[in-house]
């Protein structure tokens, strides 16, 4: 060892604590979230137009496909489930202020069954979309409670063709009635509440999605003095076969007065290390509709996949960890029914857009509402 290192190191150390020098420490915080933040950049707004027959709305979901620049637009129409093509150029001659410039509907897509035929009405309700890179299109449905029509997981191609479809863990259907048990007690998806999220990793080989609310058995039953969770599913899609990983709690803000009922609508994977950007939307016949946005860490979540019913105190279970990012009424704009989430193009200043969309629930007098947002991904904050 040489003297430099025999005496260098020790006495750095001490000159250190006498002169109080501290060594840059990361929170706990930056430990577990990223340092994001987001600028609104302006709303388009697309009418509801007819094209090819079908009436342009109920946009439930959006997933954008990079090589071709184009977005994929999902309709939670139950009796044609669909999706549409959209042109989507953005204006970046202001490097500062991009805006959408135009939203052009180029094509539609009708889903197919197993047998290549159209879904028969209330067969699927379609609500989540994602993209993976071998250019398939993993589908949510909800289902359709009343005509026992389970929730769904399904793989389509740019056709809308079927290809394959994911198992779903039984606490998340409903308990058939049968001779025995000709009333069971309320089990599964709430109705109309039901696989609303979805995402895929960048990696494109594990897909997340989640349900809007908490699963019927999961209700507490005092909802004003315990916290509700929903279910948040996480999948491998890769070789050789699909299977569920794990599932994962995802606490939900509690619905009030004002706020009316909260959901969890879409998620939008960030990274490969479990932090996910969450949407959750609420209305109220006082305000209207509102919406949050959170950031997400799943890193110390507890995998709930065999837990039926969730107890009363969650010991032992670890949840999501969730951080707010943006309260959208701070943007003093109408908001819509804000159901969609996407990355779309890289801004002229090196930084990705955030896309949000509306579902107009078909009502010809409400546009469907498109927002714009540049993201910051900030260096790690110290102490």
């Amino acid at each position: 060892m040489t003297r430099l290192l025999r005496w260098g190191l020790p006495l750095f150390c001490c000159l250190l604590l006498l002169t109080g020098c501290d060594v840059p420490r990361v929170t706990a915080e930056a430990r577990i979230f990223l340092n994001l933040s987001l600028d609104y950049l302006g709303e388009y707004q697309l009418p509801q137009v007819e094209f090819d027959s079908t009436m342009v709305g109920g946009i439930s979901a959006i997933t954008y496909d990079r090589k071709r620049d184009r977005i994929y637009a999902l309709s939670d129409d139950r009796a044609q489930p669909r999706f549409y093509t959209l042109n989507l150029q953005l204006n970046q001659a202001n490097p500062k202020q991009p805006a959408i410039d135009k939203v052009t509907i180029e094509d539609v897509t009708f889903l197919q069954d197993q047998e290549q035929q159209p879904y028969a009405i209330d067969q699927l309700d379609p609500e989540g979309i994602g993209l993976s890179p071998q250019g398939k299109l993993w589908i949510s449905s909800e289902g359709v409670s009343h005509r026992q029509t389970p929730p769904t997981l399904i793989e389509v191609d740019r056709q809308g063709e079927w290809q394959q479809q994911l198992p779903i863990p039984a606490h998340f259907l409903a308990t058939p009635v049968t001779d025995d048990n000709p009333d069971p007690q309320p089990h599964g998806i709430d109705d109309n509440r039901g696989f609303e999220a979805l995402t895929l990793n960048p990696e494109g080989d594990r897909i997340f999605t989640a349900v809007e609310s908490p699963l019927q058995q999961d209700y507490p039953e005092t909802p004003s003095e315990q916290a509700t969770y929903n279910r948040l599913l996480h999948y491998w899609i890769g070789e050789p076969l699909p299977q569920l990983i794990a599932e994962y709690l995802y606490p939900i803000q509690p619905a009030g007065l004002l706020k009316g009922i909260n959901g969890l609508t879409e998620l939008l994977s960030v990274d490969s290390a479990g932090h996910f950007l969450s949407l959750e939307r609420s209305y109220s016949p006082l305000t209207g509709f509102s919406a949050e946005l959170f950031q997400l860490a799943t890193a110390v979540a507890t995998d709930t996949s065999k837990i039926d019913q969730l107890p009363t105190v969650l010991n032992g279970i670890s949840p999501i960890q969730k951080q707010p990012l943006l309260d959208l009424k701070q943007l003093k704009i109408p908001i819509s029914n804000l159901e969609g989430m996407l990355w779309g193009p890289v801004l002229t200043d090196g930084n990705p857009s955030l896309i949000l969309v509306s579902d107009n629930n078909f009502d010809a007098t409400q546009p469907t509402q498109f927002l714009l947002f540049r993201l910051h991904q900030h260096r790690q904050q110290v102490s």
